[in-house]
């Protein structure tokens, strides 16, 4: 049955991915009316989400902002499935990197990085945009999905450009093999953890688990840690900003790092939040004792 899904899908997405923009949007448009106009796909979760996140804002100002979500979750989703047909012009014309001197300076030491994002903006096209710089090469952190047919479209979608990717459970695996190689293992770190042995701070008037993961890797290699968000500049056009997070991880706890990254992230949210990923169950976990 999962086969017979996948090859029914794939023509259809395929054509989507060769769609001409303007075309897309309108299919964009098409969903936003269907997912959430009419069957109201995680409307409460996003609605409380915000809320939540920020009670200074008016009711009207938090429907204001539920509404371009929705609005840029279905481009989002649109712009995804062009990764797999986009070429490098039109990445370049449509993403701009405005500076690499950073990339450059630890390419030319012969530095490998981590880079450190959040579900905001489109990460998947800031990777495909990554992939044609002559700096690192790109290893990308992921889950492998359960279906074997869509995972490897997946892979496809997110290697096709010359990107890696290491799954989540083989990321020290991966980082060890490839240490006499320049790399950057870039993590989406806004990952939701377990409860159970997360680092827990304040993430948007939140009480909220943050994964550590990132932060001990970056600890143990000692990788300088990058951030960078790629923020919208209107439909379908973005600026990835970098900037240089952490210069010596060794130097700071995991905790300390994924704090630093979660606060930085969170300036990003607060000023262009409906290009965050507000449908998420970010604060599904609670921890039953709080510490100082």
């Amino acid at each position: 049955m999962n086969a017979l899904i996948y090859y029914i899908s794939l023509p259809l997405i395929y054509l989507i991915s060769w769609l001409p923009f303007w075309f897309i949007y309108r299919v964009s448009d098409f969903l936003y009316v269907l997912v959430y106009i009419i069957f109201g796909y995680r409307k409460k979760v996003v609605y409380n989400n915000l809320k939540n996140s920020f009670p200074e804002k008016s009711e009207s100002e938090i429907k204001k902002i539920q509404h371009d979500f929705y609005r840029y979750f279905f481009d989002l989703i649109v712009e995804t499935l062009k990764t797999l047909t986009i070429s490098r012009n039109t990445l370049k014309q449509r993403l701009s990197l405005e500076d690499t001197s950073i990339f450059k300076k630890y390419y030319d030491q012969k530095q490998s990085i981590i880079i450190v994002m959040g579900h905001f903006g489109n990460w998947e096209l800031g990777g495909a945009r990554f992939a044609i710089e002559p700096y690192h090469k790109l290893n990308v952190i992921y889950h492998p999905l359960k279906d074997k047919y869509f995972d490897a479209l997946v892979y496809k979608m997110r290697t096709r450009l010359g990107n890696g990717l290491y799954a989540m459970k083989n990321t020290l695996r991966g980082m060890v093999a490839d240490r006499n190689n320049i790399t950057a293992a870039a993590f989406i770190a806004d990952q939701t953890p377990s409860a159970t042995g997360a680092y827990w701070m304040e993430f948007l008037n939140q009480d909220t688990p943050v994964f550590t993961g990132t932060g001990k890797l970056a600890n143990k290699f000692n990788y300088p840690v990058i951030y960078a968000s790629v923020k919208r500049k209107k439909r379908g056009y973005y600026d990835i900003k970098i900037e240089e997070l952490i210069a010596k991880p060794a130097e700071k706890e995991p905790e300390e790092i994924m704090s630093i990254f979660t606060k930085r992230l969170e300036e990003d949210i607060r000023q262009q939040p409906e290009i965050w990923l507000w449908s998420h169950k970010r604060w599904k976990h609670k921890r039953s004792i709080k510490t100082e």
